[in-house]
């Protein structure tokens, strides 16, 4: 009798342990998938930070083609192409300035007709600002907003007087 009384003490001894390493098992799973939830959390709110700061970028790229495109440059007066939207949905504005900088003369190793030829290279600087908003009716900057700021140097080579 009294060994079937210790079994019977062991046993009852024994259930209460495997309730608590049940429970202790279950917070560490609930810890693990509750970080597991933020990493993934902050990893997307990374990638769409990024995303908005590629389409400023491919923006203000935009915006220095606009601007070097144009057909005729002015040596008076800063060229302002003005701002203009970037069709992804109306998020990102660009407005691209072509700056006159100074006028050389065209180095006789470098063009064919020499200095003195009446031949001036024009050097201009283009500037595209672009902005990315993520919410663009709101009057607050969100902290996912982007800007960037592309400046391209360029030269017209032309005939040699006070203005292009």
């Amino acid at each position: 009798m009294k060994s079937s009384c210790q079994s019977i003490c062991q046993r009852n001894k024994q259930q209460g342990a495997v309730l608590i390493v049940g429970l202790l098992l279950l917070v560490v799973i609930t810890v693990l998938a509750v970080s597991g939830m933020n990493t993934a959390t902050t990893e997307l709110a990374m990638a769409r930070n990024d995303q908005n700061y590629e389409y400023a970028f491919q923006a203000a790229e935009t915006g220095l083609e606009q601007a070097l495109a144009q057909d005729g440059y002015d040596t008076l007066v800063d060229t302002d192409l003005g701002q203009s939207t970037i069709d992804t949905g109306g998020h990102d504005k660009v407005q691209a300035i072509i700056s006159y900088e100074d006028s050389t003369l065209v180095p006789d190793r470098s063009f064919s007709l020499g200095v003195g030829s009446g031949i001036a290279a024009y050097h201009f600087i283009a500037t595209s600002t672009a902005a990315s908003r993520r919410a663009p009716g709101s009057t607050t900057d969100s902290d996912r907003d982007a800007t960037a700021v592309h400046t391209q140097a360029f030269y017209v080579v032309g005939p040699e007087s006070s203005t292009l």
